[in-house]
């Protein structure tokens, strides 16, 4: 279905009409043209017909049957496209050669072929339409706005706080929010009292189009914010938020999902709204989800995203909103449980600029637990991490790379390690958390990392 509304497709279909429009123009001018001539061209307009009709049904069952039907438009085309095809059909197929006597139906019949010139008037919204069903395309089922003439991946969270895919410009804005039109429904639907949070590390934009009330926290796709981040950003929205009861905030990513929803409810915990982690999250998928559309879940999946919000919840209630006691752990060894294949290895990273990296494949001896189905990775110098650490499994037996370019990884904080070790399961690692994945991450699969004082 998204071939349909490709550019290929769109530029095919453009070139069709151009063909049919010629075919009707020739066939007006040839009145007593050869009958083989006429023939072949009837045929050609009868392909480009059917063409035409599939393109209509296609594009219904991409958009929806509501959804397309709601466009004028769409109806004077479908309609056009419906008619044109019975007249060509009826040319095709009925001799009227022995019409003579009645040449006022030949008139009238070959008149009506004049409706396929209407579709010319189709070309100069093509672009407009093709934009806004990649969008939609793109978006998935996340809720949009689609109200007061604005058709945006924007979700309103709470009546405070708006979710967002990247406001984008130039080729990007094809298939994802353009950025003029994000300020415009800010300044429209909020004008002086917005103030807009960019969470891409990897992209930024020129923050006048928001009156300079931008705010950058830089974390990578597919990862986790340092927990440093996460609480000067929600001192940052509690000032903003307090200055005056009608300021919103508004965050994205790139599509408004894992980065979005982590820190969307980090600020919902912090403002009382929900007092567990947990259910902030599942509230932020609800809103997110478009379950109208699709029930593939549109909140927050990678499991170290979702992690980090616990965290928060334990900072704000136990720590009073700050850094939780520094903790160094050395890692001593990682187990890796229900796992069949040759060996593996890793490598640790923290958070700091530059990264520090700690490799290991050649640092350490493997000890196949088989009795257990499990691999032991003993580390003779292991590393000695603090704060933010993220782990990262390559494998020699083939498995398949997800997001990071491996197999699986995993963050967490070295000051909510008890007891010196820290047990993760299936699904609480990014990549293997996926059902899709599962048919080579068991039900039992899982890491455990083994620690001792530095």
């Amino acid at each position: 279905a998204p071939f349909v509304m490709s550019f290929g497709f769109r530029v095919f279909g453009l070139v069709l009409i151009i063909v049919d429009i010629i075919l009707v123009i020739v066939d007006f001018s040839l009145s007593n043209g050869s009958h083989d001539v006429r023939r072949a061209m009837e045929s050609v307009s009868l392909v480009i017909s059917f063409f035409f009709l599939i393109d209509v049904l296609l594009r219904v069952y991409v958009e929806g049957f509501k959804v397309y039907f709601s466009s004028k438009l769409n109806i004077i085309d479908a309609c056009i496209v419906v008619v044109t095809l019975v007249v060509t059909m009826i040319y095709a197929f009925t001799d009227l050669s022995g019409a003579s006597l009645i040449p006022r139906v030949v008139t009238f019949l070959r008149s009506l072929r004049i409706l396929i010139l209407v579709r010319v008037f189709r070309l100069a919204s093509q672009k407009k339409e093709l934009e806004k069903v990649t969008r939609r395309m793109v978006s998935e089922n996340k809720r949009r706005y689609q109200k007061d003439g604005f058709d945006l991946d924007l979700t309103y969270v709470t009546d405070r706080v708006i979710a967002m895919s990247f406001p984008s410009s130039g080729k990007q804005a094809l298939y994802r929010n353009p950025i003029r039109e994000v300020a415009r429904f800010l300044d429209t639907k909020h004008l002086d009292h917005y103030k807009v949070f960019n969470l891409c590390s990897e992209k930024g934009y020129d923050p006048k189009f928001f009156h300079y009330r931008v705010e950058r926290v830089m974390i990578d796709d597919h990862n986790v914010p340092s927990l440093e981040d996460m609480l000067r950003y929600t001192a940052c929205v509690r000032d903003w938020m307090a200055a005056d009861s009608s300021n919103v905030i508004a965050i994205h990513c790139k599509g408004g999902k894992g980065r979005t929803g982590t820190m969307v409810c980090t600020w919902l915990i912090d403002s009382d709204q929900f007092e567990s982690a947990q259910e902030s999250l599942d509230y932020f998928g609800e809103r997110r989800t478009d379950k109208s559309m699709s029930s593939k879940f549109q909140g927050v999946e990678t499991p170290s995203q979702s992690r980090y919000v616990g965290y928060y919840e334990i900072m704000k209630n136990q720590y009073n909103r700050q850094l939780p006691p520094q903790k160094s752990l050395k890692i001593k060894s990682i187990r890796i449980h229900s796992i069949a294949g040759e060996t593996h290895g890793a490598h640790i990273s923290r958070h700091s600029n530059p990264p520090i990296m700690c490799y290991f494949y050649f640092f350490s001896q493997v000890f196949p637990d088989t009795g257990n189905n499990a691999v032991v990775i003993s580390l003779q110098e292991g590393p000695v991490v603090t704060g933010d650490v993220k782990v990262m499994f390559e494998s020699s037996a083939g498995l398949p790379k997800g997001y990071e370019d491996c197999p699986f990884y995993f963050w967490f904080n070295t000051s909510f390690v008890e007891n010196n070790s820290l047990y993760l399961s299936r699904e609480e690692l990014d990549n293997p958390h996926k059902s899709k994945t599962w048919d080579i991450y068991k039900e039992d699969f899982g890491v455990t990392l083994y620690f001792t004082d530095p």
